[in-house]
């Protein structure tokens, strides 16, 4: 299976060389984030793709993870901080849109979702949404690797500065997790050509017939 292949080739790269992504690449993997399972299917994150030399390297000063500033395009997902009917109501009218549905017809999936989703804190909502990024993020990291672009997710920032520098508190968001893309600097990075580390597959998963 290749992406066994190909999952087995990835790793956290440390060093990235100067080698940019190429911008079909780099437009398939935001699409596989966007085809990503979801909660309802209401997506309650949204990706920020950032190529701008200058910028990356303001959001990555002073961070231990130089990836931010050396990779070729960094993504950050930032959760919604609330839940809305607004939100609501924008989905089911894409919802309609999409399916060619009468929204009058959506009437009790709209309903099932405001009943649990408005019932929520928005620290709880805030806690859902970014799960969901998460699993965004796991479709980037396969996505990648299936192109053999390399990788590095990251949660040790500065999301208060990342949040002012790209205007995301206006916008009803807040960053919860970034990736790095870009091409391994082999000479560079240590961890560049050791192998994988991963349970035997009987100590990782347990089989309940």
């Amino acid at each position: 299976m290749k992406l066994i292949d190909d999952l087995n080739w990835r790793y956290a790269t440390k060093k990235f060389s100067p080698k940019r992504v190429a911008d079909e690449d780099l437009e398939k993997i935001v699409e596989a984030i966007n085809l990503s399972a979801s909660s309802v299917g209401i997506q309650p994150y949204r990706l920020t793709v950032i190529e701008d030399s200058s910028l990356k390297k303001d959001l990555g000063k002073n961070s231990f993870n130089s990836q931010i500033a050396e990779a070729s395009h960094l993504l950050v997902f930032s959760a919604f901080t609330s839940i809305k009917q607004e939100h609501i109501d924008q989905y089911i009218k894409l919802v309609a849109k999409v399916r060619e549905t009468r929204i009058e017809e959506l009437a009790d999936f709209k309903n099932s979702i405001s009943t649990y989703l408005l019932a929520q804190t928005d620290a709880d909502n805030f806690n859902w949404s970014a799960k969901q990024a998460y699993i965004g993020l796991g479709t980037g990291l396969i996505a990648a690797a299936t192109l053999k672009i390399d990788s590095t997710p990251m949660e040790g920032f500065d999301a208060g500065k990342f949040d002012e520098l790209l205007g995301l508190k206006e916008k009803n968001l807040k960053s919860v997790v970034t990736l790095a893309l870009g091409y391994r600097d082999e000479e560079n990075d240590y961890l560049a050509n050791l192998k994988k580390v991963r349970l035997p597959i009987e100590d990782f998963s347990t089989k309940v017939s």
